[in-house]
């Protein structure tokens, strides 16, 4: 299934661009005639997404630095964007709660939460003709991992779908728009081990209706709604792609 949108004249700013979600992300966007500043901490994959067409600007930023993402959105300036910015870095760990010491919380509040906080900052203040912020939440968000345990992880999403719903109400004056998007389980380096493991793999096809784990084309749709003016009036909302999860 092929989705697409015109994004010709617009420049969009990844994070977490080297693997998973944001990298395929990067291509999409793209393909759509979008100028795709991809960022990230392993700059040599980065560049090859600037060899292969997918980005225009390969950017090495780690999100929980200040001064790396005012640099970010400075490089998407030169461009004459940011028009589009989806906040896709992430990290988790999974440890249960009584293991997880404060600075480990901190630490991935730090990646999953706060950061998405500075970027979308940021970038709203190079935004005076409005834009759209979308910010990659997880269905972890929205509800608990039992069995998983990864308290941190489950904290850390859920204040970024609240964000997303705070920044989209305070910037919708501005043209602003603000939106998440709460994946369930799909392929990528955070998730390789569940999918590795015959139990767990076995385990997410008994608990999502669908019956399987998606496949990151899924995730296209929703993507280009949200980057393009198909969705002006679209703001504050998270949609769970999730293959029914959230449902049962």
């Amino acid at each position: 299934m092929t989705v697409s949108a015109d994004l010709d004249g617009l420049v969009a700013v990844v994070t977490g661009a080297s693997s998973g979600i944001g990298r395929h992300f990067c291509s999409v966007l793209s393909s759509n005639g979008a100028q795709v500043v991809a960022a990230a901490r392993r700059k040599d994959r980065l560049d090859e997404l600037v060899a292969d067409g997918s980005a225009a600007v390969a950017q090495e930023c780690d999100v929980t630095d200040s001064d790396d993402v005012v640099a970010l959105i400075g490089a998407a300036k030169r461009l004459g964007g940011p028009h589009i910015v989806v906040n896709a870095a992430g990290w988790a760990d999974d440890k249960p709660a009584l293991e997880t010491s404060v600075e480990h919380f901190r630490k991935t509040l730090d990646v999953d939460l706060t950061a998405i906080f500075q970027v979308s900052v940021e970038a709203a203040k190079a935004m005076p003709d409005g834009g759209s912020i979308i910010n990659i939440a997880s269905i972890l968000g929205l509800v608990g991992s039992w069995p998983v345990a990864q308290a941190a992880y489950c904290a850390a999403k859920g204040g970024v779908i609240n964000l997303t719903r705070q920044l989209g109400a305070e910037w919708a004056s501005k043209g602003i728009r603000v939106n998440a998007i709460a994946p369930g389980w799909f392929p990528s380096e955070l998730t390789d081990e569940m999918f590795e493991n015959e139990k767990s793999a076995a385990w997410i096809k008994r608990n999502t209706p669908m019956g399987r784990p998606g496949r990151l084309s899924e995730l296209d749709g929703p993507l280009l709604m949200m980057a393009s003016p198909s969705s002006t009036f679209l703001t504050g909302q998270i949609l769970a792609v999730d293959g029914g999860w959230t449902a049962r």
